[in-house]
């Protein structure tokens, strides 16, 4: 019953945060976000690039929270169904939309009404009329079993506090045969400060898992074919600058606002090498 309970509080944090980060795009950031001004250097740095984020509104673009683009090398086919785990302003359901086209199907779950409202104008500005958003977690998915042909996600899944959930979720929608790829954020060895640190969880760094345990937990659910196909890892400064997102702005999940840059970098110090934003594959067999 703790652990329940425990895992609620950690998602009613993380709603709360990204809650703040859309209604106040200029202060509060989460995973790697940056202020509006920024933002399309953000996404395109993410893989995400400039012809994409033009044929999109300019607000997807602007909240967009992720760390890679999982649609980017996926053979998302017309005519298909997607889900998007964690489609917060919509960025990722949108350019899915443009690959399945009206004959397909995508859905967005967010957990997040302010993102659920965002990423419901946005499809209307769209005219996306194959592209919808539910509200649920990722945890358990509002959608049929075995319905989909491909589950994506950008650095949603680390923020779970049930991963194997999440991954057994995954395998439960997919129609045999169907794919996932998914954009995050793993890490290993982290120090007990930097797991126990409530700011560093809702900006994706506490809550990752290392590598292997997240390819293990994904053939445990029963997919097969599970590979990383492409790693990125941080280096000293990119991680500062992570850090300071978080520690510059208004508090995320409770945190402290005021953070020391001290404190900044004896955290990259410490993560330096250990943090990855890999995207991965996996089949339903």
């Amino acid at each position: 019953m703790e652990q329940v309970q425990s895992s609620e509080n950690i998602r009613r944090e993380v709603s709360r945060s990204y809650t703040r980060a859309v209604e106040a795009p200029s202060r509060s950031t989460c995973c790697g976000a940056a202020p509006a001004a920024q933002k399309g250097l953000v996404v395109q740095s993410a893989g995400y690039t400039a012809d994409e984020l033009r044929a999109l509104p300019p607000d997807a673009v602007q909240n967009s929270f992720g760390c890679g683009n999982p649609v980017a090398f996926s053979d998302v086919r017309e005519g298909q169904t997607v889900v998007d785990l964690g489609s917060g302003a919509g960025i990722d359901i949108l350019l899915a939309g443009r690959k399945v086209g009206p004959s397909g199907h995508v859905i967005g779950i967010d957990m997040t009404n302010a993102m659920i409202e965002r990423a419901r104008r946005n499809v209307a500005a769209a005219g996306m009329t194959h592209v919808e958003v539910r509200k649920g977690t990722i945890e358990q998915l509002p959608v049929e079993s075995g319905t989909v042909d491909w589950v994506i996600s950008n650095c949603v899944i680390n923020l779970s506090p049930e991963k194997p959930r999440v991954f057994a979720e995954i395998a439960r929608v997919l129609r045999p045969g169907g794919c996932m790829m998914v954009s995050d954020l793993v890490a290993r060895d982290l120090p007990a400060a930097v797991r126990d640190s409530p700011e560093l969880y809702c900006s994706c760094i506490a809550g990752a898992i290392p590598e292997e345990d997240y390819l293990d937990g994904l053939r445990a659910a029963g997919l097969v074919d599970v590979e990383v196909r492409e790693r990125l890892t941080y280096d000293h400064g990119q991680l500062i600058e992570f850090v300071r997102s978080e520690a510059g702005g208004p508090p995320c999940c409770g945190g402290d606002a005021d953070a020391p840059a001290a404190t900044v970098e004896d955290i990259a110090t410490a993560l330096a090498g250990k943090v990855h934003s890999v995207r991965i594959f996996a089949r339903k067999p």
